[in-house]
Parts: structure tokens; C-alpha cells; sequence
């Protein structure tokens, strides 16, 4: 997996107590290994790891919400950010969770609505259908994912993505499409006057105890939004015990639990010819942007077997 390329988060989680970060340290609680999740397995599966030549940043292990484990490799530190490439995407759906609340838009508001003057001058009837909605789910109806092309032309990021053919009709065809991730980071933009980085500070990082985090921008000055985020090893931990405990932090929801539900629920098939009955591969679901129902839906097989489980950033 390309991801496992920078590093790897190893998340064990439990609902029975919640993370709470200390106010002088901002970091996760710590607590002992116990023996349902042995000390020689993490190392046996760290050399295993090493063996196929991965290479390995870091392995963090949270139990109930608390650190119980963690390691760094080679030149690697805990206070050093990592490239998240395409995890950057849950992130990007956290604020548009937060922009949703605070009323700014919907999930059914018409793509075009926010960009009048990036219009191509024969809207098509698929464009105009594309819904706020079909952007998260990577379901705008394009052929191809049309990323790297817009981003070696040039000219407005914007302008480019609704100028790409858009021949299926939005919310019916999976193509994954980090560019429909960065059109979410250019509507949270227009619509709350911030980026994506500055807008989750006060909201997410910050309560979190999130800091030195970066987000890469294109040539417009916006946050790429489907890739280009740079974070710590814990902050991936707190996001993934954040999301279980669908949105609350140290006593406060941050974020309704109703979006974490939303975000997190299958939404579309990203092959709509595999068999529903059979499968169980998380691939084949898409959630909003993706990644974050892999992340999640890891979580809830932990729930139900109340054993441990590694999860990749």
C-alpha cells in the first residue's frame, strides 16, 4: 500500500473510556500494555513489516483511548509531521462537517452555486445537476479522474474542473477523484472566507491539541484538500479516536455525531458490479471522500470483537 510508504498508524481502540488530552501537554493519555496485546507481537509484526521492506515511519497503539504503545524509525521523531497523501481527504470531510453545522451549506447544494464566474459558457445538464453531495462520494460522473491533468495545466483549478466532460450522471458512477476533494476545500473557502487549516484550528486542531500541523495550496492559495496534509503520528491517533467517539472530545461534541454517521455509512459501491451479498472488502465502499469509512469501519470491527486491530494511515 502506498500509504504504508510514510508511515503507519496501529490504532487499538476501545469505547469503555475516552481520550482526554492533558491541557499542559496536549498529548494523548499513556498507560501500561496489558497482556491481550502483547509487547512480542507488536515487535513480531514490526519486523515482519520491516522484512518486506516497508518503509516504516512510526506505530502508535492506543487501548481505551490511552497510549500504550509506540516506536519511531529511523530518523523519525514523535514531534515530526508526516505527508497523510489521500488520508488529507478525512480531514477535508471534518470541515465540511463543521461548515454544515454552522449552516454555511448543504450536502444538496448545486456545485455551480458557489462559482458563477468559473462557469464554462454551456452548462451542461450534468454539471448543473453536481451536487455537493456527488463531490464527497467521488461520484461527479466523470470518465477519469482528471487530477493530474488540471494540475500540470494552467490557469483556475476551478474553471479546469468544470470545463472536464462530465457524460454519467452525478451520484451514480464511482471514480476516485482527488479533485472533487479539492473543489470541497474551494467551496469551504468561499463560503467561511478561510482555509481549510485555518478554519479547523479553533474547531478541530486546536481542541484536539493539534499543533504545527500544514496544508499545501495550489496556485490559487487554497489548501490542496485531497492530498498535501502534513501531521503528527498522534494526531492520526486522536482523529481516529475522535471519530469513535463520534465527535466528542473531553466532554464536548465538537462535530454533531450525526455527520460522523453520515460520513461514515457506505454511500456508494465503487464497483457496481460486485456482489453486496458476498463481499466484504471496505473497498468497495464509498463513504464521504472515501477514506474515512476504511478508517472507521476498521473501528466498529474492533467494537464487535473487542479484540485489537492495525490500522494504516
Amino acid at each position: 500500500m502506498r500509504l504504508l510508504t510514510f508511515s503507519l498508524c496501529c490504532l487499538f481502540l476501545s469505547v469503555s473510556l475516552h481520550a482526554q488530552t492533558t491541557a499542559e501537554s496536549k498529548s494523548l493519555p499513556r498507560a501500561a500494555l496489558e497482556g491481550r496485546f502483547p509487547a512480542a507481537a507488536a515487535e513480531s509484526f514490526l519486523n515482519a513489516m520491516q522484512e518486506k521492506n516497508f518503509d516504516l515511519h512510526s506505530v502508535m497503539i492506543l487501548k481505551e483511548g490511552k497510549v500504550v504503545y509506540e516506536r519511531w524509525f529511523g530518523d523519525n521523531a514523535p514531534g515530526e509531521n508526516h505527508v497523510m497523501w489521500s488520508v488529507s481527504k478525512t480531514w477535508t470531510t471534518m470541515a465540511v462537517g463543521f461548515a454544515i453545522a454552522e449552516g454555511k451549506f448543504t450536502v444538496e447544494d448545486k456545485v455551480i452555486s458557489f462559482f458563477p464566474d468559473d462557469l464554462p459558457g454551456d452548462v451542461s445538464e450534468n454539471l448543473a445537476a453536481l451536487r455537493v453531495k456527488d463531490l464527497l462520494t467521488m461520484s461527479v460522473g466523470h470518465d477519469n479522474d482528471p487530477t493530474s491533468t488540471i494540475r500540470n495545466a494552467q490557469g483556475s483549478w476551478e474553471q479546469l474542473f468544470f470545463a472536464h466532460p462530465i457524460p454519467h450522471e452525478p451520484g451514480t458512477r464511482f471514480v476516485y477523484n482527488s479533485l472533487a476533494t479539492y473543489m470541497l476545500a474551494s467551496i469551504v473557502r468561499k463560503t467561511t472566507g478561510e482555509n481549510l487549516i485555518d478554519y479547523l484550528q479553533p474547531r478541530l486542531f486546536e481542541p484536539l491539541g493539534i499543533e504545527g500541523a500544514r496544508w499545501e495550496s495550489n496556485p490559487g492559495g487554497t489548501n490542496l484538500g485531497g492530498w498535501g496534509l502534513y501531521v503528527k503520528t498522534e494526531d492520526m491517533a486522536k482523529l481516529g479516536q475522535f471519530l469513535l467517539q463520534k465527535g466528542e472530545w473531553s466532554g464536548k461534541q465538537l462535530l454533531p455525531a450525526a455527520w460522523i454517521e453520515e460520513a461514515t455509512t457506505s454511500q456508494i459501491l465503487q464497483n457496481p458490479n460486485v456482489d453486496v451479498a458476498t463481499s466484504t472488502s471496505d473497498w468497495n465502499q464509498g463513504g464521504y471522500c472515501l477514506n474515512i469509512l476504511l478508517l472507521f469501519s476498521l473501528c466498529h470491527f474492533l467494537l464487535a470483537s473487542e479484540s485489537h486491530i492495525l490500522c494504516p494511515e
